[in-house]
């Protein structure tokens, strides 16, 4: 039913009332590039260890005659010190 066709006569036109809009509020998020820079410093750092170094220093001495007397019997003793020697020419 319209007032406009239904309404009595009596009743004068009437101006529309507006009222102050809804706000309605849409976020919307737009991913941004922020650059983010992390500085990496290396250093290279020496630590001294002490290793021991074995060294072994030796002198060969060859004595000829000299002193020495020899007997015409062996022992096990001199038997031994040929045996090395021979193996020291080598």
């Amino acid at each position: 039913m319209s007032c406009e066709t239904n309404c009595p006569s009596f009743c004068p036109p009437v101006s529309p009332i507006v009222c102050e809009p809804i706000v309605i509020v849409r976020d919307h998020f737009v991913p941004q590039i922020v650059p983010v820079i992390h500085p990496i410093k290396v250093v290279d750092k020496v630590h001294c260890v002490p290793v021991q170094q074995h060294i072994y220093k030796w002198e060969n001495e060859e004595v000829v005659g000299g002193g020495v007397s020899v007997s015409g019997k062996s022992s096990p003793k001199k038997r031994s010190a040929k045996v090395s020697r021979a193996r020291s020419k080598k």
